[in-house]
């Protein structure tokens, strides 16, 4: 954002369109989380607190709308490289960054790897850091776009 008062605004669009043009657009505009307008009340006090916690939050169809919108941009040619952009992080951010592209919560990442989740979170707000990206929605568009995840990938 380029207004400094607005910075720490976080923004979840809840809309009657899960559209890919729309959900692109709107992560590009720095909102946070996207969601459909017939999710249940309780559901949407969660995802305002996900949103307000830090992290980002997609409709599983938003989600389906996003990845398949990246994996239009992806190069299928060069299967297994991944962009040099990453070359900045450490191992393990980089396989919680794969972790984050997979859908995994800090929680599930922590667990996996044998960490805290807080050392999880860690390892993922260092290479938003390091890669300049403002929210976990970003880092898990970069993942796919870095060629780090691809659609139909399995996790291990």
């Amino acid at each position: 954002m380029s207004d400094d008062d607005l910075a720490g605004v976080k923004v979840v669009v809840l809309t009657t369109f899960e559209l890919d043009e729309y959900v692109v657009e709107a992560i590009r505009a720095g909102a946070s989380g996207f969601i459909g307008k017939g999710i249940e009340p309780h559901d949407l006090l969660e995802a305002i607190r996900v949103v307000a916690a830090g992290d980002a939050l997609l409709s599983p169809r938003a989600t389906q709308a996003m990845l398949m919108h990246v994996a239009a941009g992806l190069d299928e040619s060069a299967p297994g490289v991944v962009d040099p952009l990453l070359d900045v992080l450490t191992s393990r951010e980089r396989e919680v960054m794969a972790l984050a592209a997979h859908g995994l919560t800090n929680d599930e990442i922590a667990q996996r790897l044998h960490l805290s989740p807080l050392t999880a979170k860690t390892h993922a707000n260092r290479a938003m850091m390091k890669l300049n990206v403002r929210d976990r929605a970003q880092l898990v568009v970069l993942a796919y776009q870095t060629g780090l995840v691809r659609p139909g990938d399995d996790l291990e």
